[in-house]
């Protein structure tokens, strides 16, 4: 067994499994202790790294592209301190931090454990049900739909077409944005009927604005993780070789398929310009915004 304790979490390897416990201090991310325990299967790791620096080190487990739900959602857009696969190491414990590297990458050598992509996943990813409240509403996710529940601060647009409800049959992919800096993020459900939709989040009764609080907000990654290991696997969207479709893949449907869904979204619109929940500008707004991405 090689193991690391510090103030960040824990690494321990038995030699089939890297578990990670991240640690209890305040210092130690929100989402991380969130998050919980990882157990990463060593099929799923491509790499290990201590990265030394002056004062402290930092350990960084590499996993395989497309072992990882949680990778896969968040396309490498996690803050470093949120990483569950990074480990910060005290100068005093960098001989400990070496034993475990050395120990790891021994283990993959035995193993001929190859460093290509995998085409399922190694990871289960989190688990459900799963419950997160945000700046723009609230998101759960029980395994088979997601729910989004607006707050009392979301667009008009948006309260007034009430909850969203999503099953996994209508949803072709998540794309989750963390906010940065003064940059808003968010966190939007693509579904078969608004995979060609370019409305704004704060616009888009399918998405989560992510504005203010982006400690909390973070969290939106643990729910876009959950949805994503319960999608079909990236590997199987691409085209295979004779030529088929995948039987989720973003593909633009038939003409009056698509005049249909135009239709509806600008009906839709009319009705919330109608009733007064969208002004003269927001409306017109929408409506080019519809009409682009038609």
């Amino acid at each position: 067994m090689a193991e690391i304790i510090q103030r960040d979490g824990t690494w321990a390897f038995d030699g089939d499994t890297v578990r990670i416990t991240p640690g209890l201090h305040r210092s130690v991310p929100l989402f991380r202790q969130t998050y919980g325990e990882v157990a990463v299967p060593l099929a799923a790791v491509s790499g290990i790294v201590l990265e030394p620096e002056r004062r402290r080190g930092r350990l960084r487990l590499r996993l395989r592209e497309g072992a990882d739900p949680l990778l896969q959602a968040t396309c490498g857009r996690l803050p470093d301190a949120a990483d569950p696969y990074r480990l910060t190491v005290d100068a005093d414990r960098t001989g400990v931090a070496e034993y475990v590297v050395e120990e790891i990458r021994r283990a993959l050598l035995l193993d001929r454990v190859p460093k290509e992509s995998v085409k399922a996943y190694l990871l289960p990813g989190p688990p459900v049900p799963v419950s997160v409240r945000t700046s723009d509403g609230t998101v759960s996710f029980d395994g088979t739909r997601i729910r989004i529940d607006w707050a009392d601060t979301s667009e008009r647009v948006k309260r007034a077409t009430g909850p969203r409800i999503i099953t996994m049959g209508d949803l072709v992919q998540v794309e989750w944005l963390p906010p940065t800096g003064h940059e808003d993020g968010s966190l939007r459900f693509v579904t078969r009927e608004t995979v060609f939709s370019k409305l704004p989040p704060e616009k888009d009764p399918y998405a989560l604005d992510l504005w203010g609080g982006a400690r909390r907000n973070l969290l939106t990654a643990i729910v876009a993780a959950a949805v994503t290991a319960r999608l079909p696997h990236p590997s199987t969207r691409a085209a295979s070789r004779n030529g088929e479709l995948p039987s989720r893949a973003p593909v633009p449907p038939p003409a009056s398929d698509h005049h249909d869904v135009l239709l509806r979204r600008l009906r839709e619109l009319g009705r919330l310009h109608h009733d007064g929940v969208l002004t003269d500008e927001e409306f017109a707004r929408a409506k080019a915004v519809v009409l682009r991405g038609f």
